[in-house]
């Protein structure tokens, strides 16, 4: 219908910084006159100017909730169009122009200088900075606080600069290609950090307070590899949203305790460090790509059992046992936390029941497509099966496996 109306399209939006208000220098006026409507863009930064007294034809508010309104003007005929605004914003805006509107008297309005805009407010927010030399690094300038993607890599850093710590928009992190060794805890402040790419450094841990932090619900891809950690704090598996996780050319000596816990990861690759064989917890993975391949796997051997049984168990073994098997609710306030720590990493039997420190261990082999429907070869012979950690909470659980292994073995 604008054409039938003599109006124009409202054309290609674009990022702009609304006034109201009166020119420097003009003389006072009574009332609303001489107040002034001034839309500042990047391409025009003085602004164009449009007088309000008894000048608007009408305000369209229906989305106003949205951010959005329109303000049509007499004279010229133009239809200042709004989106995307704070809707709180927008709504004392559009209070103060129709006061002005009205000719109300100039100090119930909230005016602004009719100034230029400044070169910040008028641009579109920077949310992407690719760094990849040392020169480029800002080392006066301030990180914009509106990205949301930040890459600095070769840059040599020995640590995270904490100006990076305070940008809360980041989604994308990398840092890979440095030097750091190690991570602030600060680095969980960033609640809604997605993606965690520290590539080629000289990590050699992963913080427990970070696994703790909010991390816990925003990480979904984390490259540590080709780094120098020996393995991972039991925390680490309360990253529950981890989809991708990439641990190659490490020295990891074993995987987290508690890996089942980890639900929602589909890639994970280990490769060329130093695992003898997987934890029990292995089995509950459900993933679409598994690369192990370069680790000096053991050869299992259940018939040569690391037996750990205490008989009589102990009074804390069978306390310990109980509160698993029963689900019984404890906390540091009810226990020591030494005791709530063996008791997050209790082992879980083949009979469903838990063990803590009295149990027998064995490896047997796992078939990896059983937990990933894409296997990396584990080694060059084209193998796809590994050692696999098994627990046995007594003698009659083993013997009863023992019975199962003789016979399928004939």
């Amino acid at each position: 219908l604008l054409p039938t109306c003599g109006l124009r399209g409202r054309g290609r939006g674009t990022r702009a910084l609304l006034s109201l208000g009166r020119p420097p220098g003009r003389a006072r006026e009574g009332g609303g006159s001489g107040v002034y409507l001034m839309v500042c863009t990047a391409r025009d930064r003085v602004g164009a100017r449009y007088k309000v007294q008894e000048n608007i034809e009408r305000f369209f508010t229906r989305f106003v909730e949205e951010g959005k309104a329109t303000v049509r003007l007499r004279e010229p005929a133009v239809d200042v169009c709004l989106s995307k605004a704070n809707a709180s914003n927008l709504k004392n805006f559009l209070s103060a122009v129709r006061l002005a509107h009205q000719g109300t008297d100039i100090g119930a309005l909230p005016l602004s200088a009719l100034v230029p805009a400044k070169t910040s407010e008028v641009e579109k927010p920077k949310t992407k900075m690719i760094i990849t030399s040392r020169r480029d690094y800002p080392l006066t300038k301030n990180f914009p606080y509106s990205l949301e993607h930040l890459q600095a890599s070769y840059c040599k850093l020995a640590r995270i600069d904490t100006r990076v710590l305070s940008l809360k928009k980041l989604r994308k992190l990398d840092l890979s290609h440095n030097h750091i060794k190690q991570l602030p805890a600060t680095i969980g402040d960033l609640i809604c950090l997605q993606e965690l790419n520290l590539h080629d450094n000289h990590l050699e841990s992963f913080s427990g307070a970070l696994c703790n932090s909010t991390l816990q619900k925003s990480l979904q891809f984390l490259d540590l590899s080709q780094n120098k950690i020996k393995a991972l704090p039991i925390q680490f598996c309360q990253l529950r949203e981890l989809v991708n996780l990439k641990l190659d050319d490490n020295e990891l000596i074993r995987l987290p305790f508690k890996i089942g816990q980890l639900d929602h990861l589909r890639f994970l690759s280990a490769a060329r460090n130093k695992l003898p064989f997987l934890p029990n917890d292995f089995r509950k993975l459900c993933l679409e790509n598994l690369d192990l391949f370069g680790n000096p796997f053991e050869q299992p051997n259940p018939l040569v059992p690391n037996i750990q049984l205490k008989i009589p168990l102990t009074l804390l073994e069978c306390a310990a046992r109980a509160t698993v098997n029963y689900r019984i609710p404890y906390g540091c306030h009810l226990l020591p936390s030494h005791l709530c720590e063996d008791l997050e990493v209790a082992k879980t039997c083949q009979c469903g029941s838990a063990c803590l420190s009295s149990f027998i261990q064995i490896t047997v082999t796992m078939n990896l497509h059983h937990v990933a429907h894409t296997v990396v070869l584990v080694d060059n012979m084209g193998g796809t099966e590994a050692p696999i950690i098994c627990y046995f909470c007594s003698l009659d659980c083993y013997s009863q496996f023992l019975d199962r292994y003789l016979q399928s073995n004939g």
